[in-house]
């Protein structure tokens, strides 16, 4: 038979027990808990476009033979959808810059970036403006600056030209297909990059 004390003690580890399985749980929520916005649309194209540059909103509807060409230069399954917006900027009648904005998912929830293209069809800078998977899915700006410079080509990818990240397998290689498709949707609407005069 157990003594009072006995069921005093045994009551006790219990209440010690249901304290720390709370706190687990209440700390396992907060991991959980979905990843915010960072960035609007119109700071992200203040980011891309400094003060004395005209932005021009476009649109374009895209035929399927478009969409089937995107597909093939990004080597991805995922099309973009049939209509598309993208902002050009321009300066003294010159373009400078793209700007288009991509939301996919990566594991199941999205993210939304914007990639700024340069005239010659190169990525001048990545932008996250959301992220709704955990933070820990979110790999640092670093990762995402060594996009920088880079055309759409055989080095555009993970393992090559683009770093994994540990833990973030799905960002990186969502972002990466991402790119791609954005670079892959500039070539089709703008049509190839000039060729550089030769020197």
């Amino acid at each position: 038979m157990l003594t009072e004390t006995c069921i005093g003690a045994l009551s006790a580890r219990r209440a010690a027990r249901v304290l720390i399985l709370s706190a687990l749980d209440a700390f396992l929520v907060a991991r959980r808990a979905p990843g915010k916005v960072f960035l609007t649309q119109d700071e992200a194209l203040r980011l891309a476009f400094p003060p004395g540059v005209t932005v021009e909103r476009r649109t374009a509807f895209l035929t399927d033979a478009q969409i089937a060409e995107v597909q093939k230069l990004a080597r991805c399954e995922s099309a973009p959808e049939a209509l598309i917006a993208y902002y050009v900027g321009s300066k003294g009648g010159q373009t400078v810059g793209t700007a288009y904005f991509d939301t996919h998912v990566v594991r199941t929830l999205p993210e939304t970036i914007m990639v700024l293209v340069d005239p010659a069809g190169k990525v001048v800078r990545i932008e996250v403006l959301s992220f709704l998977e955990p933070e820990d899915y979110l790999p640092l700006p670093r990762w995402y600056a060594q996009f920088a410079d880079r055309p759409l080509n055989d080095e555009l990818s993970l393992k090559r030209g683009i770093h994994p990240v540990t833990g973030a397998t799905l960002t990186a290689s969502a972002t990466t297909e991402a790119v791609r498709r954005v670079l892959a949707l500039h070539r089709v609407l703008q049509g190839p990059p000039p060729t550089p005069a030769p020197r």
